[in-house]
């Protein structure tokens, strides 16, 4: 099983596969409109959420990870 779970994507296209979700938040915050996905669903959609990927890549991670838990899709 690869440990690069954390996919990122732009316009339906994915542009990045990562090991940690901090990394993620970062590829987010470098291109704007994108979705971070583990397991096929969405756990990080920009522009959707309470502050932007960039200010706090800790804070999306930890979102990400309470939802890859819970297995709550974002909408």
């Amino acid at each position: 099983m690869s440990p690069l779970i954390w996919k990122v994507y732009r316009d339906g296209e994915m542009v990045a596969s990562l090991r940690y979700a901090e990394e993620a938040a970062a590829v987010v915050a470098l291109g704007g409109a994108a979705v971070i996905k583990v397991n096929g669903r969405i756990v990080w959609r920009e522009g959707r959420e309470a502050q932007p990927a960039g200010e706090s890549y800790d804070y999306v991670a930890a979102l990400c990870h309470a939802r890859r838990q819970r297995q709550t899709v974002v909408r």
